[in-house]
């Protein structure tokens, strides 16, 4: 099989941030520091000089300054080697938080994250379709009670929200069966500006399969692959793009958005089905509702067990095709290291809907252009969320704040 479940982050060699040793630059090469501990774990000064390209000199000022700032801590010297013991330095996880909100189609999530991307504390709202109205005032409840949970001498370090959610959230309406006057009320709402107004915190917006793809990015398998497309399967299904290891939004931040990849070509008559309505949980529930079965089972062991697998595999013989189409036009247009697969399912699903892919891919022709390697994302239902989070810590402690990683093999 040419696909990897649960692939190490670290599997091929780390991506490496650079820093320069010339004046000027301090907040950058403070940043990069920062990212480099972030991407390799705790690591002595000579090593973190070596991997940034920085002078042990620099690399020594940075790094007291980072650990007066509260933003580092030492570990415990490391013995047993010529000349004095070295210390490693780590990431401070109470150096800094973040907050990370997404707002689904069935469910908002809120997370509060530490310095080093670890969930501190979540909430969920769940709903059979979101009211702004309605959600407001549980946002700005959850913020309150997040700072609460933070330790009374360290609420200032609250670095802002990052808010993951579709770009079109009223759009839609009819395959979801949802009123479309309440639909409508999200093309009236800017999310973003209510949330701030509310908190009082700085708020960065994303669309949320974005997000996603970012922290897989970030803390997933997409460390160690520097082009790939990425594919999350949810309510519906979407996705994001990274090129060279930089997310790429696009010029209306659709970039990556296959579920409205058509399913065939235009060639008069009706336009033909988008993908997102043929490979989207919404349709695997819908399978399930039909043969009067519980749709939760999306999310656990059940999916792939009787009676539910019969409805599973019905799905996956629409699914698994759909989204190997995707592959194999993204494949053939952007030459892609891989591939990653992730949605808000269970992972046994998840493992069942890569085999029916790799067995699509298998069908084309690929003379001409290198079929990419499949993943599995390791992140899972968090990924919204967790990006969401990340993009208040990376607008105040990446090099980078715009593309998130620019790094260089």
């Amino acid at each position: 099989m040419s696909f990897v479940m649960d692939a190490a982050p670290g599997a091929s060699e780390p991506l490496r941030p650079h820093g320069s040793s010339q004046g000027g630059v301090r907040q950058y090469n403070e940043r990069v520091v920062l990212q480099a501990i972030r991407q390799h774990g705790a690591i002595a000064g000579a090593d973190l000089a070596r991997l940034t390209r920085l002078t042990a000199q620099t690399v020594s000022l940075i790094t007291k300054r980072l650990l007066e700032d509260g933003l580092l801590r030492k570990g415990e010297p490391v013995r047993g080697k010529v000349g004095q013991p070295s210390v490693p330095l780590a990431l401070d996880t109470d150096g800094a938080y973040s907050i990370g909100i997404k707002v689904g189609r069935r469910s908002m999530d809120l997370l509060l994250v530490d310095f080093a991307g670890t969930v501190r504390q979540r909430a969920v709202m769940r709903y059979t379709f979101p009211d702004p109205d309605e959600l407001l005032p549980e946002i700005t409840q959850q913020v309150k009670a997040f700072k609460r949970a933070l330790p009374a001498g360290r609420r200032d370090r609250l670095q802002g929200i990052g808010i993951a959610a579709p770009l079109s959230l009223g759009g839609w309406h009819q395959l979801l069966g949802v009123d479309a006057t309440t639909a409508e009320k999200w093309n009236h709402v800017d999310l973003s500006e209510r949330v701030g107004r509310a908190t009082g915190l700085p708020v960065h917006f994303v669309k949320d399969t974005a997000a996603a793809c970012v922290a897989e990015l970030v803390a997933g398998v997409g460390r160690s692959v520097r082009s790939f497309l990425y594919v999350f399967v949810d309510t519906l299904i979407g996705g994001g793009l990274v090129i060279d290891s930089h997310l790429r939004s696009g010029l209306h931040g659709n970039a990556g958005a296959i579920g409205s990849l058509a399913m065939g070509s235009a060639l008069g008559g009706e336009p033909p089905a988008q993908m997102l309505s043929v490979a989207s949980l919404l349709n695997l529930e819908a399978c399930y509702r039909e043969a009067k079965l519980d749709p939760a089972a999306t999310q656990d062991e059940r999916a792939l067990r009787a009676p539910w697998q019969s409805q599973t595999t019905r799905w996956l013989a629409q699914a698994a095709p759909a989204i190997g189409l995707a592959v194999n036009h993204a494949a053939c247009l952007l030459d892609l290291d891989g591939v990653v697969i992730d949605g808000s399912m269970g992972r046994p699903l998840l493992g069942a809907l890569m085999e029916r892919v790799d067995e699509a891919l298998g069908g084309y022709n690929w003379e001409g252009v290198v079929r990419p390697v499949l993943r599995a994302g390791t992140i899972g239902s968090d990924a919204r969320a967790l990006g969401g989070a990340l993009l208040p810590l990376y607008a105040n402690f990446a090099p980078d704040r715009d593309l998130f990683l620019k790094l260089e093999r």
